[in-house]
């Protein structure tokens, strides 16, 4: 018997990964964060879908993503949603690198307040394994 430390298990609202967004979820899986990109305008965009929505252009391929970003938005929510026990957490909306945005968990050292979260504040991913096949992409504070 392994001596690790048990995650409890999680509660909240899982994604049900469709055709398109399949990919998106085995990276996510392998900690990887991957953007769909369009072969004939060259934009990425998020979320995933079948056509781009720049051009409508169907010919798209994913590609990685840095994984870096900055704060565009969020909220500090201090009632507790179903599945989540612990308040306040805060939800944001993330300017990737790539030019994307992506709403995420935007998770703190301390407790989230106005003092810890700064609009343009840089941002690095990381995956929360969540289950054995799903793994969620958030965002924390790059440490200065």
């Amino acid at each position: 018997m392994s001596m690790e430390s048990v995650k409890p298990a999680y509660r909240g609202a899982l994604p049900k990964p469709t055709p398109e967004t399949q990919p998106f979820w085995d990276a996510a899986k392998a900690h990887t964060l991957i953007l769909p990109w369009c072969r004939d305008c060259g934009r990425p965009h998020f979320y995933p879908r079948s056509l781009c929505p720049h051009c409508l252009s169907r010919s798209l391929e994913w590609r990685e993503a840095s994984g870096r970003g900055t704060l565009y938005s969020y909220v500090i929510n201090h009632k507790p949603a179903k599945g989540f026990d612990t308040v306040p957490y805060a939800i944001g909306v993330v300017a990737l690198a790539e030019g994307p945005r992506m709403l995420t968990n935007i998770v703190t050292a301390g407790e989230p307040t106005p003092e810890n979260l700064r609009i343009d504040m840089n941002l690095d991913v990381f995956f929360d394994d969540v289950t054995d096949t799903i793994s969620l992409p958030k965002f924390r504070p790059v440490a200065s």
